[in-house]
């Protein structure tokens, strides 16, 4: 079976790898649900949390642009909700 040309031993030490990974993200994890877990009973909004750490991994220009599509997006709903009270009175 050694004759097949492939090299098990490669093989094997990929997998072997891979499974390495995914415990250590399996590890990780568990110490991020730990660290929300901390911060939630120190009374700190979770979701903020999260939020502030997704715009970190944003450089500027881009925290800019959400923030003013956010804006532009808000502005276009309160006209529309404008627009109905006023076409009902």
């Amino acid at each position: 079976m050694s004759d097949v040309g492939i090299a098990g031993g490669q093989i094997r030490s990929f997998v072997e790898r891979v499974e390495q990974v995914e415990s250590e993200i399996a590890e990780l994890t568990e110490a991020k649900k730990e660290i929300f877990a901390e911060a939630k009973g120190e009374g700190f909004d979770i979701k903020v949390l999260k939020e502030i750490i997704k715009m970190r991994k944003q450089d500027q220009d881009e925290r800019d642009e959400h923030e003013t599509i956010l804006d532009l997006y808000i502005r276009a709903m309160d006209s529309v909700d404008t627009e109905t009270e006023s076409k009902a009175a």
